[in-house]
């Protein structure tokens, strides 16, 4: 098991500096200070994986009083307020042990929340002329809610196919997520959902790595976003402690 000193060289420095946004609707979300789950993130876009040898690298944890287990290869990356000796007592490894449903609950405590196991995505930001549009009056929406407790700088796009999130994510990451606003009558392959997410790809400058997290059993989403150019890197899961219960 391995930890990140905050006075050890970060080989990921460069790339864990976020940009300044940019003006208009191709944009980038503004980034809180970056967090080295970032700059790991990052690698693994561009095809640079940590090595498979079953280990768990133990980090701070995220902003906003979250937490998270980040499965790659062969390998896990835990961010958390525990130490790593905690961490390590409850035997977590990098072959699925990290995600266990017993580890993750050791992680978040007995009254803390635990998120999906997601798998984590990543595309590529085509840049060009937004073809999408801001959405108003979307503030209730469940995606919209949900998307605003657990990440920053929400903004919401969309038209009479669906809407989509754009945000800074996990690790200040660019996410994007989805809802059609029928979803009962995306079948028979008319592919809303691709379309749409080849429109909110127009939203992140080309080139730049976006991310989404989808629910392996969410099938017709997953198919959606494979279709549109995005590929399967980890998986994911979110945690919001509260370890005050005995």
């Amino acid at each position: 098991m391995t930890t990140d000193s905050p006075g050890r060289t970060s080989p990921h420095a460069a790339e864990d500096t976020p940009p300044a946004p940019t003006d208009g609707l191709t944009c980038r979300p503004a980034r809180p200070p970056a967090h080295p789950l970032l700059g790991r993130l990052l690698d693994a876009a561009e095809g640079r994986f940590p090595p498979a040898d079953g280990a768990v690298t133990v980090l701070p944890s995220l902003p906003g009083g979250l937490e998270c287990s980040v499965a790659f290869t062969g390998h896990a990356v835990v961010a958390t307020a525990l130490s790593a000796a905690r961490v390590r007592a409850h035997r977590p490894d990098g072959f699925g042990g990290s995600v266990s449903p017993d580890f993750l609950r050791a992680l978040a405590g007995p009254g803390g929340w635990i998120g999906d196991v997601d798998a984590t995505l990543v595309g590529r930001g085509v840049g060009g002329p937004a073809r999408l549009g801001r959405l108003v009056g979307s503030d209730d929406h469940p995606r919209v809610r949900y998307a605003r407790e657990l990440r920053s700088d929400v903004r919401v796009f969309g038209d009479d196919r669906g809407l989509v999130t754009l945000a800074a994510g996990l690790a200040g990451r660019t996410e994007l997520s989805i809802e059609l606003h029928r979803p009962e009558d995306s079948g028979g392959g008319c592919g809303r959902g691709r379309s749409l997410l080849g429109d909110a790809l127009t939203l992140v400058p080309g080139g730049e790595p976006v991310f989404a997290a989808v629910a392996p059993g969410n099938a017709r989403s997953l198919r959606a976003f494979l279709a549109a150019g995005f590929a399967p890197i980890g998986s994911e899961v979110l945690v919001r402690p509260d370890r005050t219960r005995a």
